[in-house]
């Protein structure tokens, strides 16, 4: 195949091409068993995340290029019994916490 017609690989994409490499988390990710984000290698590793300049533990969902973040409205479930999220915007930056002291963060630019 030519340069030209080469097919785009999660290498090449330009959404991860911004953050991509083997120690910065994925672009978007989710806790959820059920979600199609949900990836428990990387969770695993555990992943740091720092929401409009605090460090955050209890978020369920993020996306750095978007730029938001869900987290669980308190206790409220859904009638299939999910806890309910609501979706905060701001600038997100996520780590591996298994790097020790300053980890590259992957974040928006």
């Amino acid at each position: 195949m030519t340069e030209e017609n080469a097919p785009e690989t999660p290498e090449t994409t330009p959404e991860t091409a911004t953050t991509a490499g083997p120690d910065v988390p994925p672009d978007r990710l989710s806790v959820n068993p059920r979600s199609k984000l949900f990836d428990s290698e990387v969770l695993q590793r555990g992943v740091g995340i720092r929401f409009k300049g605090t460090e955050r533990t209890n978020i369920e969902e993020y996306c750095i290029s978007e730029g938001w973040v869900r987290v669980q409205a308190g206790k409220t479930l859904d009638r299939k019994g999910n806890p309910l999220t609501l979706k905060l915007k701001g600038p997100v930056e996520a780590w591996f916490e298994d790097l020790g002291d300053e980890p590259p963060v992957a974040k928006a630019d």
